[in-house]
């Protein structure tokens, strides 16, 4: 059942990041904010169940701390985007009565906003849980190995996304393009993280079930 959840968390995550950027590159011309807030939200459905599968098939108890702690801020990043994407969809798209001083406030739309920050911190947190998450893969091929060094190095990520907020290097000014562009080079890197991940979990399975024979 581990590795079940765990190819459906990974099937999801890796769908919804696909998502994501297609409706990102429909932006630049049309709204599609609403898309992509949607998206993000299945982003942290199937984000957590996969980082607590790559946990649950790891049988070293000496690395068991590191894990549950990379579970943990799997959860924080999840309950931040929820919150932050939740509102865009629902009281930020459906109240016309907001003004531009609330949406600043409010609105992930607004560079700069409360919300965007947080959204910037959830993702600080997604990343931190990677990295600890990684030390749990067990690989038994090259690929796997690819996907374990993937995902610590997805970690880095944390460093921009926890103090770029902190320091006027995003504002209303800034060009929404080079937004765009980052992100759509984190959907680049993210895709192929999910594969590997479902890959790992059907090579976990198939070595399980050998076993079991």
């Amino acid at each position: 059942m581990n590795h079940t959840v765990g190819k459906i968390g990974a099937t999801v995550t890796g769908i919804a990041v696909l998502a994501f950027a297609i409706s990102m590159i429909i932006g630049l011309s049309v709204d599609s904010l609403f898309a992509s807030c949607l998206a993000s939200i299945f982003i942290a459905m199937g984000f957590v169940p996969f980082m607590c599968s790559l946990m649950a098939i790891n049988k070293n108890d000496d690395i068991r701390a590191i894990g549950y702690s990379g579970i943990a801020f799997a959860v924080i990043y999840a309950v931040i985007i929820f919150l932050v994407y939740y509102a865009e969809c629902s009281t930020v798209r459906l109240n016309a009565s907001l003004s531009d001083e609330t949406l600043s406030i409010i609105s992930f739309g607004y560079t700069g906003s409360l919300f965007f920050n947080y959204d910037l911190l959830g993702y600080a947190f997604m990343s931190l849980s990677t990295f600890l998450t990684a030390f749990t893969v067990e690989p038994g091929t090259k690929s796997d190995k690819i996907f374990k060094w993937m995902l610590w190095i997805h970690g880095i990520f944390f460093m921009p996304c926890f103090f770029v907020p902190l320091f006027p290097v995003f504002t209303e000014s800034t060009d929404s393009i080079i937004g765009t562009i980052i992100l759509e080079f984190w959907c680049i890197y993210f895709i192929p993280v999910c594969i590997l991940g479902l890959g790992y979990f059907k090579r976990k399975e198939k070595t399980l079930f050998v076993d079991e024979m």
